[in-house]
């Protein structure tokens, strides 16, 4: 395709992601008098997000691998229609197992659409640039979880469900547009990949990524959502606790340290890939959330806290596109597939890292922090260890992307 083409192709993709991840956050404000009219309070809300994350843990091995066999479009129309349709389902429904059946479709939706749109990018972009479509895809993710609560809080003025039936149409419409305009790039994988990959279930593929190149990468990508999902699950429990701040002070600390990723992943990742590389960016903002996480339980001041909570959001920002422009860079032709464990494995840190991190907050509100600061500082060693071990392929990545840009 055309570089004009390829660039109309990748705002589409960032505007499909945005309308799904702004989907996925206007619940958040709603949730808790939404679950009152059935009767349920937190420990609900808290099964709710682990049924929508188990959805994409199952699911998304799946669409990555079929997305390379038929293309990426039709998988992206058929998530955003999924999506849309639950979301609809979740506003009308009138009994609580309702409220979990359409969740977990909604996670079976967001799967159908997030790893196309990644493998997507990777078709679209040439090597050097893959770095950049990335940030911009995370960018549009980042935007449009931290704006959805918002539009749920406005839209909630109407009716709590309103916002559902919202969400429901955009991404209708968002459906109908790509159908429309999107660009269908062929998938690069021959008959024979193709036939293998057919008769692979979701444990077979979980098993070979066991044995892939990029395995360790996988491993970080499910540590560092691990981290990021306790922060963000217990950080609102701790400013109010702790400091007794009202939601609002709440709500502009965590919107401002947002805001401070999205700017980067826009405009900085590219300018640092290409300077030091994915693996260091990796590596120095592993140890920047780490340190972030445990700096939290040492300051005082709503400046100070709002300080430290960008440092994390801004060092989670640039570890999303840096894991997935290095695992799609070692992915060769299997870039489908790739998306799909990647969305797995971030999908298995959802899963346990809320539940984890809200198990420990109610032992004592300072040890989801210390742990989630471990297991950062644990992940840090094992990444510069399997660094050291593939110096000579990452040297070669690197050599590939200077090359390409003379």
């Amino acid at each position: 395709m055309a570089e004009g083409t390829n660039r109309f192709a990748l705002y589409v993709l960032m505007f499909n992601m945005f309308i799904a991840m702004s989907g996925i956050g206007l619940i958040i404000p709603i949730m808790p008098a939404y679950l009152e009219t059935f009767g349920a309070a937190g420990q609900v809300l808290g099964f709710l997000i682990s049924s929508f994350a188990l959805a994409q843990f199952l699911f998304s091995p799946i669409s990555g691998n079929l997305s390379d066999k038929y293309g990426r479009k039709k998988l992206i129309i058929f998530g955003l229609v999924v999506f849309g349709l639950s979301q609809l389902a979740f506003g009308l429904a009138t009994e609580l197992w309702m409220l979990f059946v359409a969740r977990f479709i909604t996670g079976f939706g967001a799967a159908f659409l997030i790893p196309p749109m990644m493998a997507f990018v990777a078709d679209i972009t040439s090597f050097d640039d893959r770095g950049k479509g990335m940030g911009w895809l995370g960018a549009s993710m980042s935007l449009g979880f931290m704006i959805g609560p918002s539009i749920g809080g406005f839209l909630s003025s109407v009716s709590l469900q309103f916002p559902f039936y919202i969400a429901c149409s955009v991404a209708l419409i968002a459906a109908l547009s790509s159908a429309l305009i999107l660009p269908d790039p062929r998938p690069k994988n021959g008959p024979e990949e193709q036939e293998e990959k057919k008769q692979e279930n979701i444990i077979g593929q979980l098993k070979r990524s066991i044995a892939l190149d990029y395995f360790i990468l996988l491993i970080i990508t499910l540590v560092f959502s691990f981290g990021l999902a306790n922060f963000q699950a217990t950080i609102s429990m701790y400013m109010d606790k702790k400091y007794a701040y009202s939601p609002s002070e709440i709500a502009v600390l965590m919107t401002i340290g947002g805001f401070v990723g999205v700017v980067v992943q826009t405009f900085v990742v590219d300018p640092l890939f290409r300077k030091y590389g994915e693996m260091r960016v990796i590596l120095v903002n592993l140890l920047i959330a780490a340190f972030a996480m445990t700096g939290i339980l040492f300051v005082d001041r709503f400046w100070s806290l709002m300080l430290i909570s960008t440092f994390f959001f801004t060092a989670t920002a640039l570890l999303r596109p840096a894991l997935n422009t290095l695992i799609s860079k070692m992915a060769g032709n299997e870039q489908g597939f790739a998306a799909g464990l990647i969305n797995a494995y971030m999908s298995l840190g959802n899963m346990f890292g809320p539940a984890l991190a809200g198990t420990l907050f109610d032992i004592n509100m300072a040890i989801p922090y210390v742990f989630g600061t471990a297991v950062l500082l644990v992940c840090f060693g094992i990444t510069a260890s399997w660094a050291r071990l593939h110096r000579e392929q990452l040297r070669t990545l690197r050599s590939r992307k200077v090359a390409a840009t003379r």
